[in-house]
């Protein structure tokens, strides 16, 4: 199974050992260690993805689990409240490397339930909603019986198209949840004023149409019209050519793509499938020899880590619009 499949798998609610923040329902609710000051802004009370939490003051023994998930934290400054962390699909931004370099890394994918609770953690933050799998004992339900709040990144719990509204809620909500409001503001603008470069630079432009190429034998593996991706393809002057596929990713024939006729094939980098053989793979199927992207070679490639709702969105957005349109950097 890819590693983009795993995380369609289904997510539970989220909570585990010594509560810092208690959870709607956790029966240390209310509760909060020695020591631990609420400051400006608590107790603070958020529903994700269907849970809701009451947190008395910061978390401070945080668990990230996905790329995505821990570079919020790291961007927002947060490294010292990690506990331990999980899952890379690719490298960590240099400008977050040398904070990352002092965590503690669980696992190198998901941690067992057992090394999970081993961390001690008050929070933990799933990226996908894979991170939370019940059958390996991380449900979200589970979890805030323990006394452990969670969050789930709102792209695998929103209804419809997945964008930049979706980023600005995900930021804030994380950076209130850490006492840290301003910090989440400094971010969001940044991520909008580089996104506005961009969208003004490409603006009137023709937008090829694009096939996004996530992995897949016998079908095609693709962004949908509801993931951050989708909204990638189209700020950087794009088009999806699978915008009407209604999820974040998604399975689609061959024959479908050979008959949209994308432009443009757009691969996601990431896991043991180098980029070279994903293109080696569309260029040796001889069915697609007559898809325009496929007969003009006209490739271009972001790592998967910056094609879901994180802080790589504006990275995402000025690395396509230069691929896609070079004489408009």
């Amino acid at each position: 199974m890819s590693r983009s499949r795993a995380l369609l798998r289904a997510c539970v609610p989220v909570s585990l050992l010594i509560p810092l923040a208690a959870c709607g329902g956790s029966p240390n609710a209310g509760d909060r260690p020695s020591g631990a000051t609420a400051g400006p802004g608590f107790p603070y009370t958020v529903t994700n993805c269907g849970t809701t939490s009451t947190y008395q003051a910061p978390p401070r023994r945080a668990v990230t689990m996905n790329q995505h998930a821990t570079e919020i934290l790291l961007a927002l400054g947060l490294e010292e409240k990690i506990a331990g962390t999980a899952y890379l699909d690719d490298a960590v931004l240099p400008a977050y490397r040398p904070a990352y370099d002092e965590l503690k890394v669980l696992a190198k994918e998901y941690p067992s339930k057992e090394i999970l609770l081993g961390a001690n953690p008050d929070f933990v933050y799933g990226g996908y909603s894979s991170a939370f799998d019940k059958a390996q004992g991380r449900d979200r339900e589970g979890l805030a019986k323990s006394g452990i709040n969670s969050r789930l990144s709102v792209e695998y719990c929103t209804e419809g198209p997945v964008g930049l509204d979706q980023l600005k809620t995900e930021i804030t909500e994380v950076a209130r949840t850490f006492g840290v409001p301003e910090r989440g503001a400094e971010l969001i603008e940044d991520e909008q004023r580089r996104i506005d470069a961009v969208t003004a630079r490409v603006k009137g432009r023709a937008k090829p149409s694009v096939f996004v190429y996530d992995s897949g034998e016998a079908s095609a593996f693709t962004s949908g019209g509801n993931g951050i991706g989708n909204q990638i393809v189209s700020l950087a002057g794009g088009t999806n050519a699978f915008a009407d596929l209604k999820d974040t990713f998604g399975d689609v024939s061959w024959e479908k793509v050979i008959e949209r006729r994308p432009e443009v094939v757009l691969i996601y980098d990431y896991g043991g499938t180098t980029v070279e053989a994903k293109k080696q793979r569309l260029l040796n199927d001889p069915a697609l020899a007559q898809v325009p992207a496929i007969k003009n070679q006209r490739f271009v490639v972001l790592p998967l880590s910056s094609a879901v709702l994180g802080v790589r969105v504006a990275d995402a957005v000025e690395s396509l619009a230069r691929q896609l349109h070079p004489d408009a950097a």
